[in-house]
């Protein structure tokens, strides 16, 4: 299946629909505080504790008053629902969901899943990741999984995103490798073909390449939504060794990727918008739209800008910027040859 995301110009984005965009470590979900444990940490890109540490987050994350219970004759010493009251709001004993969240409960029926995500405040897309964390814990499930060809853009597609010539677009693998990129791309976040193959990726480049953190404005919050993708992804694709490498890697090399797996957040690369800050023409903020297409879970994104706007205008004076010269020196020269850990070397 092919994912296609395009960045159309459009006056108004709805940007806060639930389970969708959720773009910093410390935003709220669904009008509460996402909490995390002190003790969490990367325990593994998606392993044996993963239901355990993902139900647990969001036990964390309620009150007894944010699900109608009564406040607690006794001291809490740590925060959130405990697993009786989860049990109790789900229609289940404490025993049986006790034995869900440590991953030993068997086959769980989806009535029951739906009935802990509903328990517990789950959007849509935290509901469809519990299911598939559910079914990865199954002791009975086939654990196998063809092994994949590397992942490359069809030439018909890539042509069509080096046709645009007035907006970004950009082709991205399953895992989020940049498999193709227009010029306007090139120029507004990086010449990704200048770089080592395993460097193609906008999650690792997110977090490994300084130029990312000049690119993006919000930083921030653009890491920790890239982060989230990938925990979604991660829940849907539980067999994917070379996922589960790339995590582990990216963990190994970064604590803030390390610190927003641990927090459990996920993320759906739907639509919403941007601001990046360009050394040819200021700061820009795009906008974005994602559509799926059935081939290889591929995606194409495109960024626009709102009609009428400065950063159309910008946008404008990007496009203007006509030879590849220009697309190197689009970049600081401080930064030109620049390259994060071991990104000269080709594996």
């Amino acid at each position: 299946m092919m994912l296609l995301v395009v960045d159309l110009m459009s006056p108004t984005v709805d940007q806060d629909r639930p389970g969708r965009d959720r773009p910093s470590l410390a935003l709220t979900e669904s009008g509460k505080r996402l909490r995390v444990r002190a003790s969490s940490g990367y325990k593994g890109p998606m392993g044996a504790n993963d239901l355990r540490e993902f139900l647990t987050s969001r036990r964390d994350a309620l009150d007894p008053h944010d699900v109608g219970l009564p406040p607690s004759a006794t001291l809490r010493r740590v925060p959130g629902l405990r697993r009786e009251e989860v049990a109790a709001l789900a229609g289940v004993s404490t025993a049986y969901y006790t034995k869900l969240e440590q991953g030993r409960a068997g086959d769980v029926s989806d009535q029951v899943i739906d009935a802990v995500a509903r328990a517990l405040h789950l959007d849509d897309l935290e509901r469809l990741h519990l299911h598939h964390l559910a079914r990865s814990a199954q002791p009975s499930r086939v654990r196998s999984i063809p092994p994949e060809p590397e992942p490359r853009a069809r030439a018909a597609l890539a042509a069509t995103v080096h046709a645009l010539h007035t907006v970004p677009a950009m082709v991205l693998g399953p895992r989020a490798e940049v498999l193709a990129a227009n010029r306007l791309a090139t120029l507004l976040l990086d010449d990704f073909t200048a770089l080592p193959r395993r460097e193609r990726n906008i999650v690792r480049w997110t977090f490994l390449n300084p130029r990312a953190r000049q690119v993006y404005a919000d930083w921030t919050d653009v890491a920790a939504q890239v982060a989230a993708s990938w925990r979604a992804l991660a829940g849907a694709r539980p067999d994917d060794a070379k996922l589960k490498h790339m995590i582990g890697e990216l963990a190994a090399a970064s604590p803030q990727f390390r610190e927003a797996w641990a927090a459990h957040r996920l993320y759906e690369h739907t639509h919403g918008s941007k601001t990046f800050r360009s050394g040819l023409a200021g700061a820009i903020t795009l906008h974005y739209e994602s559509m799926a297409l059935e081939d290889d879970g591929q995606t194409m994104v495109i960024y626009t800008a709102e009609r009428g706007s400065r950063s159309e205008e910008a946008l404008q004076l990007l496009a203007s910027w006509g030879s590849e010269a220009g697309i190197a020196g689009a970049r600081p020269a401080s930064e030109r040859g620049a390259a994060t850990g071991d990104q000269r070397t080709e594996h």
